[in-house]
């Protein structure tokens, strides 16, 4: 039965190498009847710009791909949006991860839910909602930036895409070198091999990979401070255990109650919160 199936596999995977070469040939003798079958009176009354596009294609000599940026008017088209916009949220994830603060503040509310010793409570469903709206927070004039700079007016035809890039680069990256420290961008230019000036801006190659590890470290540095309190708790409780004599029994069940009254009367929420945010400023 097995050398069954291997054989099926094999004769349907050659037939449609068969089916796909057949219709490329196919198309391309559409094409070739197609460009044959215009006379030079027919090409000389083309008048439409795209029938321009096709005269101009046929006289081009290296066979170059012609595509018109919306019939040259610099608008974008229903479809190049579309395009755009699903290709934006395929890469959402690492943009936001790789660009933005979610990366420390998801570290630090994790660092500080383990400190507690709570599990999972609160829910991981609640700190990524948490940590996203944060970020929302902060990086809401960057992005606001962005659209009024090189979203809009890319959508009006005011600018090229490469303009726009070039533009929505400038706010991303003064977000960024204001987090990054210079030690962690010198490892990766000196790993480069390249020299820069003062006033020579580092390329985006080295500059996100810069900022995520000075935010991993901003991150772990919170996370410590945030431990120590409740490890004293944890010592506490631990010593009054052992003088007692109840080793069987676990300091954490003990200390679990204790670290959340801490946290309660301290305001937890608020001063990690407050903290993380101006930590950005």
């Amino acid at each position: 039965m097995t050398k069954i199936k291997k054989a099926y596999c094999i004769i349907s995977f050659v037939a449609a190498i068969f089916v796909f070469a057949a219709a490329i040939v196919v198309w391309q003798d559409d094409i070739s009847l197609y460009a044959a079958s215009m006379s030079s009176e027919a090409i000389e009354g083309l008048s439409t710009p795209t029938d321009q596009g096709l005269l101009d294609a046929r006289e081009d000599n290296t066979d170059g791909l012609h595509i018109m940026y919306n019939n040259d008017t610099g608008s974008l088209s229903t479809p190049v949006r579309a395009f755009l916009v699903l290709t934006i949220i395929a890469l959402a994830p690492s943009i936001l991860i790789m660009l933005t603060s979610y990366t420390r503040i998801i570290i630090v509310l994790h660092f500080l839910r383990t400190a507690l010793g709570t599990q999972s409570t609160p829910p991981n469903q609640v700190m990524v909602g948490l940590a996203l709206f944060m970020t929302f927070f902060l990086m809401w004039p960057t992005w606001q930036q962005i659209n009024e700079n090189a979203i809009q007016p890319l959508d009006n035809g005011e600018i090229t895409m490469e303009q726009a890039l070039a533009e929505a680069e400038i706010p991303l990256r003064h977000f960024m070198e204001g987090q990054t420290l210079e030690k962690d961008q010198a490892v990766f230019i000196d790993l480069s091999g390249e020299t820069y000036g003062e006033d020579d801006k580092v390329p985006m190659t080295i500059l996100i990979p810069s900022f995520i590890l000075s935010e991993l470290r901003y991150a772990f540095i919170m996370g410590f401070c945030i431990y120590i309190p409740f490890i004293v708790i944890d010592m506490v409780v631990a010593s009054v255990l052992m003088s007692m004599g109840m080793m069987m029994l676990p300091p954490t069940t003990i200390s679990l109650p204790f670290k959340i009254l801490l946290f309660i009367m301290a305001d937890g929420w608020n001063l990690v919160v407050k903290n993380i945010l101006q930590t950005f400023y």
